[in-house]
């Protein structure tokens, strides 16, 4: 009986670490790219929920889930969770173009020529669920000025650059002994150069 026991702690305890905290919950994110995709057609109808003036910004096409990208974003958020940083760029100095470009999803060479660049991710922690994390992307510490709302800028396509990128993945984590608690990463991109 006591060897039963122990092997039954044994199992809960690999069964627990073997599952970590994450929190890759797909009805949320699934709404979280709804309602981006809703403020994406109309972005003034959303500028109280966005607490910022979204007037003047004009409507884009939806964004589409893209697994690839999706499988990018939450390997990044997971690696800022359990390796408690919380950068574009890790810790080997990498940005997320390079993990785009490795996961299968070509980017055009020049875009891959620095290590650490960068061109298709916001990050944000902190948040309690994956809207209210493109809430506060869109918020952009409250940054008025849109040309200036780096984050607002991407999600909504407000710069030429980022008018034709369609494709949508996100990746949310969770881990309570983490300093932020919740790391979220969207990545829109397109497939086509």
């Amino acid at each position: 009986m006591h060897n039963l026991k122990n092997y039954s702690l044994i199992i809960f305890i690999y069964l627990f670490l073997s599952f970590p905290f994450t929190s890759q919950k797909n009805d949320d994110i699934k709404e979280a790219v709804q309602l981006l995709n809703k403020i994406r057609k109309n972005p003034s109808a959303y500028s109280s929920m966005v607490g910022i003036n979204l007037k003047g910004i004009p409507s884009t096409n939806p964004l589409i889930w893209n697994d690839t990208l999706a499988k990018v974003a939450a390997k990044k958020a997971k690696e800022m969770a359990t390796k408690n940083y919380f950068n574009h760029i890790d810790k080997k100095g990498y940005g997320l173009n390079y993990y785009i470009n490795k996961s299968g999803y070509s980017l055009p060479k020049e875009w891959l020529d620095k290590k650490s660049n960068n061109f298709f991710e916001s990050i944000c922690a902190g948040d309690k669920t994956p809207k209210k994390g493109i809430i506060a992307l869109l918020n952009d510490e409250g940054v008025k000025k849109h040309s200036r709302a780096g984050h607002r800028v991407h999600l909504l396509s407000i710069s030429e650059f980022y008018q034709s990128n369609v494709d949508i993945g996100i990746g949310w984590y969770s881990d309570p002994n983490s300093f932020y608690n919740t790391y979220m990463v969207v990545v829109i991109a397109r497939h086509q150069w």
